[in-house]
C-alpha cells in the first residue's frame, strides 16, 4: 500500500474543520483508509538517517502519513483526499469532470502526432491541457509528488507509462511524438545548462540517484522516444527526463500534460487521474481542455476520456453479500457519500462511476463501497447459516504423522526446492525430458529453476552432495508434493504427495529403505498381500542399478519405486558412495 504524507494544517484548512488526531484517525477508518503515523519532516529525516544534525534545518510542521489502497490512484495527493473526504462528509456533491474545447474564437485544440517509428519502443501517447491554473508552493509540490506516486504505482516505475508536464506558453503546437536514434536527439535536460545528445545524457545520468533506475528501459533500443513542438524544441525524452525549456514553475498558467506508454489503458487512467485532481486549481474548476492525438494509423482521438459510466446493482443482492438489511432509499443515500447514485426501481440502484474511480471494475467493487458507507464496525456479526466444524485436511494430517514416524526411525528430514533444472529430472536420472510429464517454466530466470520437480530424489541427492563431509551413514527423507502435467486436469497439471527416503553409506543398504517401507506400511495397517495390500515386483528403471530395482504395488497399482541408484546417477550428482532409495505416492492411503 502506498503511503501519502500530507501537512496536517493544510489538510484541515482545505476540509474547513480541525480534528484531533483520534478524530481524524476515526474519519480515515470510516472512509476506508488508515492513519499510519503522525510525524514531522524533522522526525522523518532523523529516523531515516539516524542523525539529529542532518535534520536541524528541517520543518517541524505536523505531517499525517496515510496508507492508501494500491488501486485508489485518486487518493495519492492532498487534492484527491480532500475531494473524497468532502463528498464523504456531505459538504459538496460529487463534481462533474468535463473536457472542453479551447476558449476563444478560431482557437484550435492542441494536437499531438504519433509517428510510426514509435512502434519500436513506446507506441502510445495521450495528452491534455490544464488552462488558467494557479499554483502555490504547496499545490506545486503536490503536483510533482502525485506524478512520482503514479510513476511508482500504476506506471510500474515508468515502464508502462511516463508522465511529462510542460509550460504550454513556452511551446508551440502541434507536437510530434517520434522515435529517433540517440545521436540525432539533442536538447538541454531539466535543470541543466548545456545541450546533450541522448547518448551523452545516458552517460551523464548513469550515476544519478533517482534517474539511473530508468535508463535501462530504453538504453539498449536502437531508437529513443522523443517529443518535439512545432519549432523543433524537445519537450521530453520519455521515460527519462523533460527538457529544461518547458519546465513548469509557480508562475505557470497553462500546463501541457503528455503520457507516453506501452499500455494505452494505463496511460488513459494516469491522464484522467492527473487532470481530475488538479483541475480543482483551474479558473474553471473540474474542466480540462482536450487534445487531439493522431495515431500512427492516421486516426484522431480526443484525450482525456473523463468518461462517466453507469452500473446497476440489486439492493437485495447487496444486502445479502454484505450481511445488512437496508432499504433501497437508505442504501442510495449512503452510497451517494462515495459514488453518484439514484434509485431507479424498487430494488435497483443506478450508480455512476466517475473518471476518478478506475478501481471500479465490477459490481462487487460497488458492494465494497456500500459496506464502507454503512460502516464496517456496524455490520452485525453472524454465524454461518450452516455449521462448519474446522478440521485438518486429511492428506496433510497423514503427512504430519508420517513425518514424525519416519524421523523416529532414524531418518533426517530435508526440505528441498520445488523447482529444479531439466537435467536434474532427466539427464542426471538417465531419462529423456521429452518422456517426462514435467511442467516447464516459460521464462526461467536461472538454469537451476526450469521445471517443477516430478520426483523428490534429485533434491535429496543434492542435499547429500552438499553434506559429503558429514559422517556416514546419511539417511534423509522428504514428504512433499511433486507436480505432473495432466491434460485431463482443470489446470493442465496435478499435485501428487510423495514419500521419499535415501540411505547413503559405504554399502547401498537396500535393507534399510526396505525396512522403512515395511514400517510405514505397518503404520498404515497395509498388509503384505497381492490382493489387499502391498508387495514388490522386479522392474527395470534406468535410474536404478540393473537387477536392483522393484516397483511398489498397492492392490495391483504401481505407486512407486525402491532400489539401488545407478552409479551414473550418483556420479551426475557428485556422489561417491552407494545410495538406496524408496519413493512412493502416499495419496492412495488417505
Amino acid at each position: 500500500m502506498p503511503t501519502v504524507g500530507v501537512k496536517r494544517d493544510l489538510l484541515f484548512k482545505a476540509l474547513g474543520k480541525t480534528y484531533t488526531d483520534d478524530e481524524f484517525q476515526k474519519l480515515c477508518f470510516e472512509f476506508g483508509l488508515e492513519l499510519d503515523e503522525v510525524t514531522t519532516e524533522k522526525q522523518m529525516i532523523t529516523k531515516e538517517q539516524g542523525q539529529v544534525e542532518a535534520a536541524k534545518d528541517a520543518s517541524e510542521e505536523v505531517i499525517y502519513r496515510i496508507d492508501i489502497p494500491a488501486n485508489r490512484y485518486d487518493l495519492l495527493c492532498l487534492e484527491g483526499l480532500v475531494l473524497g473526504l468532502q463528498v464523504f462528509l456531505g459538504k459538496i456533491p460529487f463534481p462533474r469532470f468535463t473536457k472542453v474545447a479551447p476558449s476563444g474564437k478560431g482557437v484550435a485544440s492542441q494536437k499531438m502526432i504519433i509517428t510510426k517509428s514509435t512502434a519500436q519502443i513506446r507506441p502510445f501517447a495521450v495528452a491534455a491541457v490544464l488552462r488558467n491554473i494557479t499554483f502555490t508552493k504547496d499545490s506545486y509540490d503536490s503536483f510533482i509528488d502525485l506524478q512520482d506516486k503514479l510513476h511508482q504505482n500504476i506506471c510500474r516505475k515508468r515502464t508502462l507509462v511516463a508522465i511529462g508536464t510542460h509550460d504550454l506558453d513556452t511551446l508551440q503546437g502541434p507536437f510530434t511524438y517520434d522515435a529517433k536514434p540517440p545521436k540525432e536527439i539533442n536538447f538541454v535536460p531539466l535543470n541543466q545548462d548545456k545541450a546533450m545528445t541522448a547518448e551523452e545524457l545516458m552517460e551523464f545520468y548513469s550515476t544519478h540517484a533517482q534517474l539511473k533506475a530508468y535508463l535501462p528501459i530504453v538504453r539498449d533500443s536502437p531508437v529513443y522516444p522523443v517529443i518535439y513542438d512545432a519549432n523543433g524544441v524537445v519537450l521530453s525524452l520519455p521515460p527519462i527526463i523533460n527538457g529544461d525549456h518547458s519546465k513548469i514553475t509557480l508562475n505557470t498558467k497553462n500546463v501541457f500534460i503528455e503520457c507516453t506508454a506501452t499500455d494505452l489503458t494505463k496511460a488513459r487512467i494516469v491522464l484522467d487521474t492527473l487532470v481530475c485532481m488538479f483541475s480543482t486549481h483551474c479558473a474553471k474548476q473540474f474542466s480540462v481542455e482536450y487534445c487531439d492525438v493522431v495515431t500512427a494509423e492516421g486516426e484522431t482521438k480526443q484525450y482525456p476520456d473523463l468518461a462517466f459510466r453507469k452500473e446497476t446493482i440489486s439492493v437485495a443482492k447487496t444486502n445479502a453479500y454484505i450481511g445488512i438489511n437496508e432499504s433501497a432509499e437508505q442504501m442510495s443515500k449512503m452510497l451517494n457519500r462515495l459514488l453518484p447514485t439514484k434509485l431507479t426501481e424498487a430494488d435497483t440502484l443506478e450508480v455512476e462511476i466517475p473518471p476518478t474511480r478506475h478501481d471500479m471494475l465490477h459490481t462487487c467493487d460497488i458492494y465494497e463501497d456500500v459496506a464502507i458507507a454503512y460502516g464496517y464496525n456496524r455490520i452485525p456479526k453472524t454465524l454461518p447459516a450452516k455449521m462448519h466444524i474446522a478440521k485438518q485436511y486429511p492428506l496433510n494430517k497423514l503427512t504430519e504423522q508420517l513425518r514424525e514416524q519416519i524421523a523416529q526411525a532414524g531418518f533426517t528430514e530435508g526440505l528441498t526446492f520445488t523447482l529444479c533444472s531439466r537435467d536434474d529430472i532427466a539427464n542426471k536420472m538417465n531419462a529423456k525430458i521429452e518422456q517426462i510429464p514435467a511442467v516447464h517454466i516459460a521464462n526461467p530466470k536461472t538454469l537451476e529453476f526450469q521445471v517443477v520437480r516430478t520426483t523428490l530424489i534429485p533434491g535429496l541427492l543434492k542435499t547429500l552432495a552438499a553434506n559429503r563431509k558429514m559422517p556416514l551413514p546419511l539417511k534423509l527423507f522428504e514428504v512433499s508434493d511433486v507436480v505432473l502435467a495432466d491434460s485431463k486436469a482443470e489446470v493442465g497439471a496435478k499435485n501428487e504427495r510423495r514419500v521419499c527416503a535415501v540411505n547413503c553409506n559405504k554399502t547401498a543398504g537396500f535393507e534399510v529403505v526396505h525396512g522403512l517401507l515395511d514400517r510405514v506400511m505397518q503404520l498404515l495397517e497395509v498388509p503384505w498381500d497381492k490382493a489387499t495390500g502391498y508387495y514388490l515386483q522386479a522392474c527395470d528403471d534406468p535410474a536404478y542399478f540393473p537387477g536392483r530395482c522393484a516397483s511398489v504395488l498397492y492392490k495391483g497399482t504401481d505407486i512407486g519405486r525402491i532400489g539401488v541408484l545407478h552409479p551414473t546417477v550418483l556420479q551426475a550428482f557428485e556422489l561417491t558412495t552407494p545410495c538406496s532409495v524408496v519413493e512412493f505416492n502416499m495419496e492412495y492411503f488417505v
